[in-house]
């Protein structure tokens, strides 16, 4: 009996509702299906009392999920997406994600055309693109005491953002650099759209072996972007001496003690998407934020009445 899996978003009732639809339709269709929420791939942020909250990265694939499973449809925005990403990764499963929330940059269908979208799936007539992900970890002296998985980013500021930290950067074997700034941001091709493009990062497409380097409003015109190949790890000390905060797509994160160091490389482990057409990047761009659009000519004059 094939096998499929739905995660979603239960926090949303719309979602909840079609999950459980199609597992009846699924189940009447032969297969065995297995649903979880996308919460499970949430890590959880520390706290000053406990600063650390501690998943390993293989603990987080979902009961009855593995790696026999045809695809999983995950239900939910760009925040479900995510979690889903780090759910599913150690299993190498295509996932199909649908938008039921807002932007949904990272989704590939609508909840409208779901049902067009599972009947090519069923058929098997889609494509899958493979997206990098960053291992990112956490070393007291040289014990590893936290880890996540990251498909957007890993941001490094201090809590509240109302000061300037003093970052040492060392990028592979090259000399390392010392950064004053709000924050630093480590971002994959995929989180070039996210937060390192609000922060004055380039768009850079998803099939770029590339890592991005953007400071948090920089004290520095020195201090600016930096994209080198996403083979190169990342060593971060942060030169504080007070506690920093570190966060991981945006929902998950731990506290960075001082003497602490960051490491981030790109993981063993892919995000894979299921594409029911050819990718077009710069579709989507158009799309979702606008990109490319083409300019009206405003008229040189104008008559008055």
């Amino acid at each position: 009996m094939p096998k499929v899996g739905i995660i979603y978003n239960d926090v949303k009732p719309v979602a909840h509702q079609i999950a459980f639809e199609w597992q009846a339709k699924l189940v009447a269709l032969g297969f065995e299906v297995n649903l979880a929420t996308g919460i499970g791939g949430i890590l959880g942020y520390s706290t000053p009392g406990r600063p650390l909250c501690h998943t390993p990265i293989d603990s987080l694939v979902p009961p009855g999920f593995d790696t026999s499973m045809v695809f999983v449809l995950v239900l939910g925005g760009d925040g479900t997406v995510l979690s889903a990403c780090r759910q599913l990764a150690a299993l190498g499963v295509p996932l199909l994600a649908v938008n039921t929330g807002h932007m949904g940059f990272l989704t590939e269908t609508y909840l409208n055309q779901l049902p067009q979208a599972m009947e090519q799936v069923l058929a098997g007539d889609y494509q899958t693109e493979e997206r990098a992900m960053l291992s990112v970890q956490l070393f007291q002296q040289n014990r590893l005491v936290w880890e996540a998985l990251c498909l957007n980013e890993m941001v490094l500021h201090r809590e509240p953002l109302t000061s300037m930290c003093h970052f040492e950067v060392a990028i592979g074997s090259h000399s390392p650099v010392d950064i004053a700034a709000d924050g630093i941001i480590i971002s994959t091709p995929t989180g070039s759209t996210a937060y390192s493009l609000s922060a004055g990062g380039p768009v850079i497409t998803p099939g770029v072996p590339v890592t991005q380097l953007i400071p948090i409003c920089p004290h520095s015109l020195a201090s600016r972007g930096l994209v080198f190949p996403d083979q190169e790890r990342v060593i971060i000390h942060a030169a504080n001496p007070d506690p920093l905060v570190m966060t991981v797509d945006g929902n998950a994160g731990c506290y960075v003690m001082p003497e602490d160091r960051v490491s981030t490389c790109r993981s063993p482990y892919q995000a894979q998407f299921i594409r029911l057409r050819s990718p077009e990047f710069f579709q989507v761009l158009r799309e979702k934020l606008g990109w490319g659009l083409p300019h009206i000519a405003k008229p040189t004059s104008v008559e008055l009445p």
